[in-house]
């Protein structure tokens, strides 16, 4: 089935919200990121709302908060604020302590819907791939980018891994455990 008015405004939304952020230590304008993430939702089979909540994952994170997951509730939906929310690990800002937040994530997508799952999967693979292509292009010193360092990204991807797997193997949760391997393997041969 194609996608909708609805896909193509959340895709407009997104690109406005997200126009002035840059990925994480690369200058890498953010929403290729969002698309990365809708592109592997699509791919896995997701619908046209999960798709849209792939495209607006970040957006109460790292755009308004709550105030901003009701926007998107106005504007999308209750089924893809629901998703965009499950994603989302903190409205705070400025966020509460790493690792203690990343701990309650990985506890929640082991209990998430399905969608949220499939959403907050795609996020971590893509962020994954990233990852490992910066760590192959810079070494070691990619690991100063990230609040955990190398041993709290490592062991943050790996949870993950385990977590999604409680609720059942896929195709997508086996790609992100050989993406993860991969950067593994990597870290420790450096």
């Amino acid at each position: 089935m194609p996608y909708g008015e609805k896909f193509e405004s959340a895709l407009l939304y997104a690109a406005q919200l997200h126009r002035y952020q840059k990925r994480k230590g690369s200058g890498v304008p953010y929403v290729t990121h969002l698309l990365a993430v809708a592109s592997i939702v699509g791919e896995n089979g997701g619908t046209e709302d999960e798709v849209v909540a792939a495209l607006l994952h970040d957006a109460p994170e790292d755009m308004g908060g709550e105030e901003r997951l009701e926007d998107i509730r106005r504007r999308y939906g209750d089924t893809v604020a629901e998703i965009v929310g499950g994603c989302t690990d903190t409205y705070e800002d400025p966020k509460p302590a790493w690792r203690p937040r990343k701990e309650r994530y990985v506890a929640h997508v082991a209990e998430a819907p399905r969608s949220v799952r499939l959403v907050s999967a795609a996020d971590k693979l893509h962020n994954a791939r990233s990852i490992l292509a910066d760590l192959r292009a810079l070494g070691e010193e990619l690991w100063g980018r990230f609040t955990g360092g190398k041993e709290g990204t490592l062991w943050y991807h790996r949870a993950l891994v385990e977590a999604y797997r409680k609720a059942g193997d896929d195709p997508l949760v086996e790609e992100l455990d050989r993406v993860v391997g991969e950067i593994e393997a990597l870290s420790n041969r450096r």
